[in-house]
């Protein structure tokens, strides 16, 4: 073999440099910080976003030793975007004085939740011009 190959660093499944990406943007819609595409609506679901990170972090868990160094560093990028995110949103709801329980806010549908997707929509559409 050329010397060349054998340096040569192992590439990136694009397979599941997507797969992250792909559970990177669903949770930041679960965490209402980006439109949901089809309701073009911001949508609040802080129940789905976690679980979403806990199978990210499983991920992580389970691949140890058999990630490249790209695909490593995108998942530990994404998983620390992800939880500081949630924490966020975790504050912003303990901050509210008409705050809910927290089983009531992850739910998704509730008329009140629609209100204020709308209202963080109306904010985000103020802070983007």
């Amino acid at each position: 073999m050329p010397e060349d190959q054998n340096n040569k660093q192992p590439q990136a499944d694009p397979m599941f440099m997507s797969l992250l990406l792909s559970l990177e943007a669903s949770t930041m819609q679960a965490l209402g910080k980006i439109i949901n595409p089809v309701t073009q609506k911001t949508e609040k679901n802080l129940q789905q976003a976690q679980m979403t990170i806990d199978m990210l972090a499983m991920l992580e868990k389970k691949t140890t030793g058999n990630l490249t160094q790209d695909e490593d560093g995108l998942l530990k990028r994404v998983l620390y975007q992800l939880r500081m995110n949630y924490l966020d949103e975790l504050n912003r709801e303990k901050d509210r004085p008409d705050s809910e329980s927290g089983e009531n806010q992850a739910q998704s549908g509730e008329s009140s939740e629609e209100s204020e997707a709308d209202s963080r929509e109306d904010e985000n559409n103020r802070k983007n011009q």
